[in-house]
């Protein structure tokens, strides 16, 4: 049985909510490039991608620097896009970092549906996406 972390009281300070698109495309060679370049075309940068496949899908999910204009040039060309928000979180890039947010999240009973992130080995900084049961909640929860 894993043991429990202790984790320091802070969390980190640059923490906003954010509006992810989940994109659903076909699972096919090409598809992820058109939806990039779609982006490229209308000047909306990526802050954060992840995905996830199935064996005829992909769902993309993003946090974008238009995610409005974005979501209106994806409904445009037909693609289903749905729209959540979730906590965007700069925080350090060191051990025990997440563990705080997590503990201070689960002592205020917000659980964390998805995480994804990367972060170079030599960076002082990371970003942070998280997807909660209740993301306004877990905004007051991580800034007090």
């Amino acid at each position: 049985m894993p043991r429990e972390v202790k984790a320091e009281k802070s969390v980190p300070t640059g923490i906003q909510l954010a509006r992810q698109l989940a994109v659903f495309l076909d699972n096919k060679p090409g598809t992820l490039a058109r939806l990039c370049d779609a982006l490229s075309e209308e000047k909306i940068n990526i802050y954060a991608v992840s995905t996830s496949d199935t064996v005829d899908h992909i769902v993309v999910r993003m946090v974008l620097s238009d995610p409005a204009r974005a979501l209106q040039v994806f409904e445009e060309r037909g693609t289903l896009v749905v729209g959540t928000d979730v906590l965007m979180i700069d925080g350090d890039n060191k051990p025990g970092s997440l563990a705080a947010i997590a503990h201070k999240l689960a002592k205020g009973e917000v659980n964390i549906d998805y995480a994804y992130c990367a972060t170079h080995p030599k960076a002082q900084k990371g970003i942070l996406i998280l997807r909660t049961s209740n993301p306004k909640k877990a905004l007051k929860i991580l800034n007090s």
